[in-house]
């Protein structure tokens, strides 16, 4: 068994802009989500939106994210799968509604 990382990745815009209907129905995706994957799933949450973010290159301290796209680091969950194809399967069915996921293995250490 390996720990994996879904990486949510949406557009801010047409999130901010979803009317409270859509709201409610990507929560009861991720709801469902929890409820058929609940085993596999070691964490995770959703993320402020970036302009909240703070920045720190050189010891530089700036307000917002280190780069402007169209798609945001959004939320993740922490998986444990028993390798990179159970991970992908069970990362299909992560909600995105404005965007798409990425999934990363977790790097172990032996010490």
């Amino acid at each position: 068994m390996g720990q994996y990382l879904i990486l949510i990745y949406e557009d801010e815009a047409s999130y901010a802009a979803a009317s409270e209907q859509v709201f409610g129905e990507v929560m009861a995706a991720h709801d469902a989500f929890s409820a058929k994957h609940g085993s596999k799933i070691k964490g995770g949450e959703a993320l402020q939106p970036t302009l909240s973010a703070t920045s720190i290159r050189e010891g530089l301290v700036t307000d917002g994210a280190f780069a402007e796209t169209k798609e945001a680091l959004g939320g993740y969950y922490l998986i444990e799968a028993a390798d990179l194809d159970e991970a992908v399967a069970i990362a299909k069915d992560c909600p995105a509604r404005f965007g798409g996921v990425e999934v990363r293995p977790i790097m172990t250490f032996d010490r």
